[in-house]
């Protein structure tokens, strides 16, 4: 049995008495010498730190008074609770305390800056490495002009900043509205590729309405991606992409004429419409547009002077409304049949009348847009100038080359245009001769059982356009606009120059050849085949124009071809004159040739259909009287007698 104690002997805050004490000691698994619960103290652990046996000097002092004694209650024991927490001496800024805390507080001030530059890297980007990445002794602006230490010290070379980075914002039509170009790597596509996407669009569908009328729906239209970036450019330049443009895109499928007169309605459009024209000769075998012509963006820069081309795979081909329009020979028939006649014909108008709007389009065209440049501008001088050399006709004509439209509204009195006109007549001392062979069919192949022009229909009309424009220098004195045409040649068959004075281009050597032999051995003849500046004669064909094998020649001889069918063209049609130059009082040409139709531009309308006599032409009926664009193929045996360009 358990012996009794009294209630002081079990309190924990009692002590027993001296009686009943004995040298034994409760032990718990972590009492030392009744610290079971409160531990040592940083004092104490310093007195007892060598080794365990230290700790406790001697079993009698630990005895010394009872684990349940009275008397041993430490000041905070029990009354302080488990959870107490005792600080060290000396606080947290003690010496000691702040190397061992050292550690968390550097690490916990890296955190706070961490964080401060992440922050500043969202709100502003590119500054941090502004701030930290650049190169020592970079530029930087500063509002102080530089004065350097004296005269001979030279300012250190200036280092422009790298530019901004693009900001790019993505343009996305609707899904239903949305083309896709994800099964091609190349761009720009081919004319044939866009003639597909067309045919693909289109579905066989005629549309209906308006020419420019967009769909109820909305238009069809790829992914644009606009640079929306501020580049800070000086004196307005710009370096965004023109916001709607029209491109020609030359790919080779046709001949030059065929391509140009098709361009010169595309570059109308771009007028009439208010955006910026392009040509592209990615596909061209020809060339570069660049080797022939001044650049389009240069001659008529557009609502948007300055800004640049769209990416190439954001050319669209169909719809004409898309934002970025391109057009070729090959999608041609998707934009300039049915519905642009209807739009661009003079409704009111008869027969070739009718198509006065569209001839005036492609003339102003061909003034403003598509001209030669300064390397082919001086070949189409050089061989106006040996013409006139060869006949004995120096600078006799310095006549500037005006045109009416921009003369003042006082000088535009009939008496004035009158003025005109002789003077530009007092020029006019030759008729051109266009024969078109090679793989080309006339317009009026029926009328012909070979279908072919024969040639002694172009000698026919040489001869008759001579003698009605030439032979007795008239003046027709019953109307003030009337033309002076003087003839310079010798007057007699057998003396140099003997009439008609001509110029011949041809596609064919031999049938060049064989025109010149209809006429008598004095006749005044002149061709690049003839010409007496060696430039000139490099320039001629050597045979018959065959598109197909076209392609296989070498570039070099494709771009010689080329030169020489602009010079051509420049003499059959008097485009491009300067100041002084002589031109063609007339043409004579198959209207199966692109290059007989543009012909008839350089003349104007009324001069080319013989409108320029004062009377009444509102049937539109070509006057063969006056008529400067003699047509010897279809003869105005078909209507319309003039065609603007064809589809192929």
């Amino acid at each position: 049995m358990a012996p009794a104690h009294t209630l002081p002997d079990i309190l924990v805050s009692g002590r027993p008495s001296r009686s009943d004490y004995r040298v034994l000691t409760p032990r718990t698994p972590h009492s030392r010498a009744g610290r079971a619960e409160e531990g040592f103290t940083e004092v104490e652990l310093q007195a007892f730190q060598d080794d365990e046996a230290n700790e406790y000097r001697s079993q009698a002092q630990q005895q010394s008074q009872p684990l349940l004694s009275p008397h041993s209650r430490v000041p905070g024991y029990r009354s302080r609770g488990d959870d107490d927490n005792t600080r060290t001496k000396g606080g947290f800024f003690a010496p000691s305390n702040i190397l061992k805390n050292l550690p968390l507080v550097g690490g916990s001030v890296m955190a706070v800056m961490l964080l401060v530059l992440v922050v500043v890297s969202f709100k502003e980007p590119g500054s941090l490495e502004a701030a930290f990445l650049q190169a020592p002794g970079e530029f930087v602006e500063s509002a102080e002009p530089y004065v350097p230490a004296n005269d001979h010290t030279a300012a250190p070379p200036y280092t422009p900043p790298a530019p901004p980075t693009p900001s790019i914002v993505e343009q996305r039509p609707p899904t239903n509205l949305l083309i896709s170009y994800e099964n091609y790597s190349s761009f720009p596509l081919t004319g044939a590729e866009y003639r597909y996407e067309c045919a693909k669009l289109t579905a066989g569908f005629m549309h209906h309405g308006e020419y420019w009328d967009e769909p109820p729906m909305g238009t069809h239209d790829v992914v644009h991606h606009d640079d929306a970036t501020n580049y800070h450019l000086p004196e307005g330049e710009r370096t965004k992409v023109c916001s709607s443009t029209i491109t020609y895109m030359l790919d080779g499928h046709v001949g030059l004429m065929a391509d140009l007169a098709l361009m010169a309605q595309a570059a109308a459009h771009a007028r009439e419409r208010n955006r910026t024209f392009f040509v592209d000769d990615t596909h061209w075998n020809r060339g570069k547009w660049s080797d022939h012509f001044q650049p389009v963006h240069s001659l008529e820069p557009g609502p948007e002077p300055g800004c640049r081309r769209p990416p190439p795979e954001e050319l669209v081909a169909c719809p004409r409304t898309a934002r970025h329009w391109v057009i070729s020979s090959r999608t041609a028939q998707f934009h300039f049949g049915h519905p642009f006649s209807e739009e661009y014909e003079d409704p009111y108008a008869h027969q070739v009348n009718r198509l006065r709007p569209i001839f005036e389009r492609a003339r102003e065209s061909f003034e403003r847009v598509i001209r030669p440049n300064a390397y082919m501008g001086d070949l189409i001088r050089e061989a106006r100038k040996k013409v006139a050399q060869l006949l004995s006709l120096p600078t006799i004509y310095p006549y500037p080359v005006e045109d009416p439209s921009a003369q003042s509204a006082q000088s535009k009195q009939p008496s004035a245009r009158n003025e005109f006109d002789v003077k530009r007549a007092l020029k006019q001392i030759y008729i051109a001769v266009h024969i078109r062979k090679g793989d080309r069919q006339p317009e009026g192949y029926m009328f012909y059982p070979d279908k072919q022009v024969p040639a002694e229909a172009y000698v026919k009309g040489a001869r008759e356009t001579w003698s009605r424009l030439y032979a007795h220098d008239y003046v027709d004195s019953t109307n003030a606009s009337a033309s002076v045409h003087p003839d310079v040649s010798s007057g007699h068959p057998d003396h140099y120059p003997a009439s008609p004075i001509m110029w011949v281009a041809s596609d064919s050597p031999p049938a060049a050849r064989a025109f010149v032999g209809a006429f008598p051995p004095a006749t005044a003849s002149f061709s690049l085949e003839h010409s007496v500046m060696p430039e000139l004669r490099a320039l001629a064909p050597a045979e018959e124009y065959v598109q197909a094998q076209f392609e296989k020649e070498t570039l070099e001889e494709r771009v010689r071809l080329t030169r020489g069918m602009i010079v051509d063209f420049a003499m059959l049609s008097g485009m491009w004159a300067w100041p002084g130059d002589i031109l063609p009082g007339a043409v004579v040409c198959g209207m199966g040739s692109n290059v007989c139709g543009m012909a008839a531009l350089g003349f104007g309308f009324d001069r080319a259909f013989g409108f320029d006599d004062g009377e009444d032409h509102s049937m539109g009926v070509i006057n063969r009287e006056r008529r400067r664009w003699v047509d010897v193929d279809v003869d105005g045996r078909i209507d319309p007698a003039w065609l603007a360009f064809e589809f192929h």
